[in-house]
């Protein structure tokens, strides 16, 4: 029996005796894919997990505990799995919230285009639809910031081009309808 503990000592000893390499370039493998598959931007939470634990895993093996080495660089390499995972899931989601919204602004940008030129042939205050029309021309602008940013691939810039967006063309598309409206017809608040 106590030879068999100290064969298993000894097995154990000699499984941590030489830094886990193998391993650690795995977790930066994973890393490097993760990073590419945009982990960074879209899941950095489980991303600077997988960072930090390499970084520890280097320490340790400086130090020469390499079991505590090889125990980063396990953790490493599954905090950069799961980065890359969850960068995929959220790039796809965010894609498909922002080409809901940029559907829904271009009809509303349609809308409010056809109303402002109708409300042009109106008697409707021309310094005021030149404001609406600089509003509108405002979220224009980041509509297209918001396509330059899903054209290269990012959904984070994309979403906070465009957001808000949609609330100030409905604005819009309300001023005009308001200034569209004969004095004597307007609803006083």
């Amino acid at each position: 029996m106590a030879r068999l503990a100290w064969l298993l000592l000894a097995f154990l000893v000699s499984a941590c005796a030489a830094p886990p390499n193998k391993e650690m370039d795995q977790a930066e493998g994973a890393i490097d894919t993760a990073r590419a598959a945009g982990a960074d931007r879209y899941a950095t939470n489980e991303y600077n997990a997988a960072t930090e634990a390499l970084k520890n895993a280097n320490a340790a093996v400086t130090q020469g505990d390499y079991r505590l080495a090889l125990n980063y660089a396990l953790e490493s390499r599954e905090h950069a799995q799961n980065s890359a995972r969850e960068a995929a899931e959220t790039r796809a989601r965010l894609r498909g919230e922002i080409e809901r919204n940029m559907a829904e602004v271009a009809a509303l940008m349609a809308q409010a285009d056809t109303r402002l030129e109708a409300a042009r042939k109106t008697r409707a205050p021309r310094r005021v639809l030149d404001e609406i029309a600089v509003a509108i021309a405002g979220v224009n602008q980041d509509v297209q910031k918001a396509g330059e940013a899903i054209k290269a691939d990012d959904y984070v810039a994309a979403r906070t081009a465009i957001d808000g967006v949609k609330e100030r063309i409905q604005q819009a598309i309300a001023a005009i309808d308001e200034a569209a409206t004969p004095a004597g017809q307007r609803r006083r608040s």
